[in-house]
């Protein structure tokens, strides 16, 4: 039986809000906002002298406190703090006039974690989340930029994270309302989050909305092992699939099988032919499936729309010690990995497929000085994932993950105590309200 898990708005609401009015991090105290707010004992000069262009020289005047606004880069500060305007006064009797059409209009642009501050404001604003004409203009507004989402567990307590790239800001959202057996984190696609575990003999996976608090069980599949999972969202047509490959330890031989939400079932496919997998890790683009293997040397290619396995022979660069693949956007493919000998001198590096002649071109370094900071053993393992063009890498040892922006060529480290923890799950994540778990 399929199960759905709903927390209460006041759980959900109350609980995000609080924690981005903290800053992002709160309860455990090890991280808190960089940002200070504005303090309440205000600098500002507000008599009619000091606004009417006579500067006030008075020994007893305030200093200026200038705090960097929350959410904001160093190039939008530095225009912002430029000059100090009077306040406007706002007629409440004409704002209270903004069309309802008007309103939810503008309401959908704010990035989604600031959604949970507004609610706050009034009854009105609060009930948002539920108003079908906000969804819809939400569902209409192009995403605000990716996130990174770390989930984790401690003392068996589930604890989620989410680092916010345009605003550079981490958030906390409680992830209470996911069932225990919830442990891996497959994946996110679409503003939704892919889960799955054993409950007792049998394993289940789930998919979530982490923004809403929504949660739903998935049928059984017909062959109940625990499998490479990977999540497909279709926004335009407003469903997901989930695929579901070989065995995740290599030993049997399993029918690939698909979910597909319009239709709430699995549907068997073909077994994908023998092969030795060279990785578990997969990635997705174009509606096609792929995976690394040794033998036959190259890729395995899964057609979403075919149902069928091909092999594509892409040799793997030399020296290749080990490599993911990431997807890009459209029909991009990457390779990422470090060239080198073990316990010698050894470099990551960026390739991407030629689909016409099946072979990898390299597109990017790493900087010498980033690769050792991030691995410190030559031995070290890391991890690897990305989205539109973006690649982010992790390593057990390090509070910190380092990203790469394949189309301007950047390398940034991401810093925050989200990223500490050995047994961190790490993902790309796109937080959407509209994301439905149906």
């Amino acid at each position: 039986m399929d199960c759905v898990g709903h927390s209460s708005e006041s759980g959900s609401g109350v609980c995000v809000a609080q924690s981005v009015e903290n800053g992002g991090f709160g309860g455990d105290g090890r991280c808190s906002k960089q940002a200070s707010s504005p303090r309440s004992g205000g600098s500002r000069n507000t008599s009619p002298m000091g606004r009417g262009g006579a500067r006030n020289t008075s020994p007893s005047r305030q200093k200026v406190v200038k705090t960097k606004p929350r959410g904001l880069d160093e190039e939008t500060l530095a225009t912002f703090g430029k000059v100090v305007h009077a306040d406007v006064q706002m007629e409440d009797n004409i704002w209270a006039m903004l069309p309802e059409d008007l309103l939810h209009e503008i309401l959908a642009r704010v990035p989604p974690f600031l959604i949970f501050r507004l609610r706050l404001v009034c009854k009105r604003w609060n009930s948002l989340l539920q108003d079908s004409s906000f969804l819809k203009f939400h569902s209409s507004v192009p995403s605000h930029g990716p996130c990174l989402l770390t989930f984790w567990k401690n003392t068996q307590i589930p604890q989620c994270s989410v680092f916010c790239l345009p605003l550079k800001t981490w958030y906390r959202i409680p992830f209470t309302f996911l069932p225990p057996w919830a442990f891996w984190l497959v994946g996110s696609s679409g503003g939704l989050v892919c889960f799955s575990g054993h409950d007792g003999l049998m394993f289940k996976t789930l998919v979530c909305n982490p923004l809403t608090q929504t949660w739903r069980a998935l049928p059984c599949m017909h062959y109940n092992q625990q499998r490479q999972l990977i999540l497909v969202v279709d926004r335009v047509d407003r469903s997901f699939k989930v695929i579901a490959t070989s065995d995740i330890y290599g030993d049997k031989s399993l029918p690939t099988e698909v979910y597909d939400s319009k239709i709430d079932s699995w549907t068997i496919h073909q077994i994908m032919p023998a092969v030795n997998l060279c990785s578990s890790k997969m990635a997705y683009c174009d509606s096609r499936l792929y995976l690394e293997t040794l033998s036959p040397l190259g890729l395995m290619m899964y057609g979403l729309d075919t149902g069928h396995w091909e092999h594509i022979p892409a040799k793997f660069p030399r020296s290749l010690l080990d490599g993911y693949l990431v997807a890009g956007t459209q029909k991009r493919l990457f390779l990422v990995g470090r060239i080198g000998l073990y316990r010698t001198l050894q470099s990551m590096r960026i390739w991407e497929l030629d689909h016409t002649k099946f072979t990898w071109v390299e597109i990017g370094r790493m900087p010498p000085k980033c690769f050792r900071a991030l691995l410190r053993l030559s031995a070290e393992r890391f991890e690897c994932f990305g989205q539109d063009n973006l690649i982010c890498f992790t390593s057990w040892n390090q509070g910190k993950g380092l990203l790469y922006d394949v189309d301007k060529k950047i390398w940034s480290w991401i810093g925050g105590c989200a990223l500490q923890s050995y047994n961190n799950q790490v993902c790309f994540y796109e937080p959407r309200f509209d994301a439905s778990i149906y």
